[in-house]
């Protein structure tokens, strides 16, 4: 080969080389690091209520609300529980995604609140849609991920697996217990809690606690069998104030 092709080949590697690795960079950085707010922080727009007993989009005695720029669920218009178990659902549906919210209670649970419900709330993920449910439905068909504050004193894990309609494969083998505690250490009071979770589609879940792992497991499925692959997200409300200051989800490439 004449040293004048060599030359032209050389430059012409130099002069092409950096554009794509440039570009590759790009758009690796697109797809995996953009993290999305759900939650404008003025209103509850993109999000629909489910209370039980009423219709889908009936905000039941203002339990929804936006107070001092955080998404607040709270019973100060309610005189008595009433079972009226409730779901925030966010109007769109995913399949491979990472979601982060920050929480935390507040205040005193309603009169004749369940005892398990003392500072309990969630994030049901993989969700049944908010239009199929039941009016008197208390839970949609989801894998929730459960948000718990402790007491002064004892042990009490959050970000735990509860299964309304669902199972999972929990440490190698199909697990049908409704409950799963995680390896969280105990939040106590209303301090802030950040919680992840890491949702790949039909093939594991993983939870995190303020950045540690604590609970993972895989093929969530219906009570049947049929492996769960999509849903709603959806944040609960289930008779103790809680407020979230972040919602906020990184959309996986498929």
């Amino acid at each position: 080969m004449k040293a004048g092709t060599i030359f032209a080949i050389t430059l012409s590697a130099i002069f092409l080389a950096p554009v794509g690795v440039a570009e590759e960079d790009k758009g690796s950085k697109t797809s995996e690091d953009i993290w999305i707010s759900l939650f404008n922080g003025k209103d509850l727009t993109g999000w629909t209520p489910k209370i039980r007993g009423h219709k889908l989009g009936e905000n039941h005695k203002n339990t929804y609300r936006v107070v001092d720029g955080l998404l607040t669920v709270n019973y100060d218009q309610y005189e008595q529980w009433d079972d009226k178990f409730g779901h925030l659902f966010y109007d769109k549906s995913y399949s491979k995604y990472r979601i982060r919210v920050e929480y935390r209670f507040i205040g005193e649970q309603v009169k004749g609140g369940p005892g398990w419900a003392l500072r309990n709330s969630g994030i049901m993920c993989h969700g049944q849609s908010s239009k199929s449910m039941g009016l008197d439905q208390k839970f949609p068909n989801s894998i929730e991920v459960q948000l718990l504050a402790g007491g002064a004193t004892g042990r009490r894990t959050t970000a735990n697996l509860c299964t309304p309609g669902t199972q999972v494969f929990y440490r190698g083998k199909l697990d049908k217990r409704h409950c799963i505690g995680s390896k969280s250490d105990t939040m106590r009071g209303d301090q802030w809690v950040t919680c992840e979770v890491e949702v790949n589609r039909s093939e594991s879940f993983k939870h995190y606690i303020n950045g540690k792992l604590v609970m993972e497991y895989k093929k969530p499925q219906h009570d049947d069998g049929t492996l769960l692959g999509e849903g709603t997200i959806s944040l609960q409300s289930e008779s103790h104030p809680v407020q979230f200051r972040k919602v906020e989800i990184l959309v996986r490439a498929p």
